[in-house]
């Protein structure tokens, strides 16, 4: 595959998608079943966009000993994910994959995300209308990462890339993986954080285990508030302010309790060891955050904290944890028009390139 055209003029044209089954060489385009819900805000027909959204490689899985779990991120039937799609009103997913693949040598590790990043690209390229997808990259490497970043977006048309909430316990405001942002700041794509078992979850293992699944209800939302304070604090956004990073899960607890990393500075000024160019808290204003928080009210309050124009919708397909992200938008008060079409696709549709 020489070029990006070739790449996807041959994808387009082949036949037979399973959407991340082990050969999505022979893709086609799935044509809807059933009524599509098209949202109408103010009486203007709205495009939706979710960027939380996942899926899996088996073939790449495979190179590190893993198989597919649960079953329903193969998406085999590709026409299932649409149909689910329509019924909830998504018009666009951007797909991505959970880093597993943060312990991999560097070839292991560059084979992995080079079938990786070409599947994505064919399931993408058959239903152009409705996926486009993250490129997966191999941050253990930083070098080689911020090559793939590069490569997935200029040769395969990829729109960003997606992290982990830290690699191998380092965190991602580490000095170390300063070449990865330094290319993602250079090319302007979306960046999508999203945590993993492995982090804070894994690192409180004995408090969290018992009744509830607090490895996920709570070492999610900690891992990314975590990563996402770092970031802050250790001047990762000062140092490339032209970063544009999405956070999963509404960015965990850190927007329901952020006044408090600007009062640590004051309380306790001798902690914080790096001067910032403003307010913890108005970092907020330069990072999105996907609209997974469940209620109105916390809804409300995200928008309070971070803004507007800082918040995407974000379902986190195909596990069911909401099927009314739309009505979420639609139904919380104090929001404009303009603020709920923005929400719903309008501000994804500028960070991911699509098409209004």
């Amino acid at each position: 595959m020489s070029t990006r055209r070739e790449f996807v003029e041959g994808a387009a044209g082949a036949a037979g998608i399973a959407f991340v089954a082990c050969n999505l060489t022979s893709a086609t385009p799935v044509q809807a079943q059933g009524r599509r819900r098209e949202v109408v805000v103010n009486g203007r027909r709205v495009k939706t966009v979710d960027v939380h959204a996942h899926c899996a490689v088996p073939e790449a899985m495979a190179l590190m000993g893993r198989k597919v779990e649960p079953q329903t991120l193969l998406m085999s039937q590709p026409a299932d994910r649409i149909r689910a799609m329509d019924e909830q009103g998504i018009d666009v997913e951007a797909l991505s994959i959970n880093p597993y693949w943060y312990k991999a040598d560097r070839d292991v590790a560059r084979e992995l995300i080079k079938i990786q990043n070409e599947k994505l690209a064919e399931a993408c390229a058959a239903n152009p209308e409705r996926f486009v997808a993250f490129a997966s990259v191999a941050l253990q490497h930083p070098d080689l990462a911020a090559e793939q970043l590069e490569e997935g977006v200029k040769k395969y048309g990829l729109r960003g890339a997606g992290l982990g909430g830290g690699v191998n316990g380092e965190d991602l405001a580490d000095p170390k993986f300063h070449p990865f942002w330094a290319r993602a700041e250079q090319l302007g794509v979306l960046v999508f954080i999203h945590p993993q078992a492995d982090g804070a979850a894994a690192d409180l293992k004995g408090r969290l285990k018992g009744s509830g699944g607090l490895e996920n209800a709570i070492g999610n939302p900690l891992e990314t508030t975590i990563a996402l304070s770092h970031l802050i604090f250790e001047g990762t956004l000062d140092r490339f302010p032209g970063l544009k990073i999405c956070a999963a899960h509404g960015g965990g607890y850190l927007p329901s309790y952020a006044a408090r990393s600007d009062a640590i500075c004051v309380t306790f000024p001798d902690r914080c060891t790096r001067a910032l160019k403003k307010k913890p808290t108005e970092y907020l204003k330069q990072l999105y955050f996907d609209s997974l928080v469940f209620t109105p009210e916390a809804l409300r309050h995200l928008v309070t904290e971070t803004g507007p124009g800082q918040i995407v919708m974000g379902t986190d397909y195909p596990f069911p944890w909401t099927r009314t992200s739309v009505d979420h938008i639609l139904g919380t008060p104090g929001l404009s028009d303009a603020e709920r079409v923005a929400m719903l696709g309008g501000t994804a549709a500028k960070l991911l390139g699509i098409k209004a």
